[in-house]
């Protein structure tokens, strides 16, 4: 082979490589795709013969996308791109992935606790200390404290609620040291810092996000495992798979997706990717799902989860009901009047 010719092969070679590389270069953004339509079932852990295989969760793919991902995305209509400072804000990735979790567990809690409560099964509420949301840049526990801690007693007082933490704070004098102790990955650590002042307040403060954290316990046990799926948008869906369960009543014979979260008022809550997990149940052959027509504020009529989702079931030409839901009633009111 002459000189020309390995030359051009190396050209050739040169640019195949080249593209390769251009295609899986990584990029900043994050793509939202459909997800998949499961049953609950695969998720309770429970001894019921109740546990049917009928109501699903949906949710939305979201992954990391390198060059060529991001650019076909485009020719995927329900593929939506995201910065990942749009995604996370400003929280780190194990940070968000921490949060999600937050977001599943309080969701499964809220789902077995409503559940529970409107079948009048005896349960109990755990309070389990603080949940560290997000730490603030000023703070004194910055590189101490960690995004998913548990704060369950500040100088050697328990914790009981996010109230009483936060009046037992201000009271303390600008760059008091206390002691904080927390639950992380189930090891107990004991964390020393200063409180500092609360931006436009007289009062101190610790530098953190906190939501309260507890856990919910029945009879009939039942426990939700929902691995590395995060968010809180199945509350509905679990809630009444725990009800079918604590009632003992198959409550319908059809396969019945939807999504929102479940408050302990049993209200429905708006989600993100209305239109994703649509799709997503369309493929999977649901015929009925519950949509959420909370309007928070803000928020056109138009723009609901109701409906958008009726929007995206007009757009692929599907035959799927679109169920409007406000709170739990509306879902077990629709499935008894409408069961086989």
């Amino acid at each position: 082979m002459n000189k020309s010719k390995i030359k051009k092969w190396l050209l050739v070679l040169a640019a195949f490589f080249v593209i390769i590389i251009f295609c899986v270069w990584p990029t900043n953004y994050v793509i939202d795709a459909p997800g998949q339509a499961s049953p609950v079932s695969n998720l309770i852990k429970s001894n019921s013969k109740y546990n049917y295989s009928n109501f699903y969760f949906v949710t939305v793919s979201e992954r990391p996308a390198v060059m060529i991902d991001y650019l076909t995305s485009y020719l995927r209509p329900y593929d939506s791109r995201y910065t990942q400072k749009q995604v996370r804000g400003n929280a780190s990735s194990s940070e968000y992935n921490e949060m999600q979790k937050y977001y599943m567990s309080t969701s499964e809690n809220n789902a077995i606790a409503y559940a529970a409560k409107k079948a009048q099964v005896p349960y109990q509420q755990k309070y389990l200390g603080v949940y560290v949301m997000s730490i603030l840049p000023h703070s004194n526990f910055k590189n101490k404290l960690q995004v998913g801690d548990t704060i369950v007693a500040v100088n050697n007082t328990k914790v009981s609620s996010i109230a009483q933490l936060q009046d037992y704070i201000k009271t303390l004098p600008n760059k008091t040291k206390i002691n904080l102790k927390v639950l992380r990955n189930g090891k107990v650590k004991n964390l020393t810092g200063k409180v500092s002042p609360l931006t436009g307040t007289n009062h101190s403060g610790i530098g953190i996000q906190l939501v309260d954290h507890t856990q919910v316990t029945s009879k009939p046990s039942i426990r939700i495992d929902a691995g590395n799926i995060g968010g809180p948008s199945a509350g509905l869906m679990f809630s009444l798979a725990c009800y079918q369960i604590f009632t003992h009543e198959k409550l319908s014979t059809n396969k019945i997706a939807g999504t929102g979260t479940i408050d302990e008022n049993g209200h429905v809550g708006m989600i993100g990717g209305i239109d994703k997990k649509v799709v997503a149940a369309d493929k999977k052959g649901i015929k009925v799902f519950f949509a959420p027509t909370d309007q928070p504020a803000g928020i056109k009529k138009s723009e609901t989860n109701y409906s958008e989702a009726v929007k995206t079931t007009k757009k692929i030409h599907s035959k799927m009901k679109i169920i409007p839901v406000n709170n739990f009633d509306d879902a077990l009111s629709y499935i008894k009047s409408h069961k086989n």
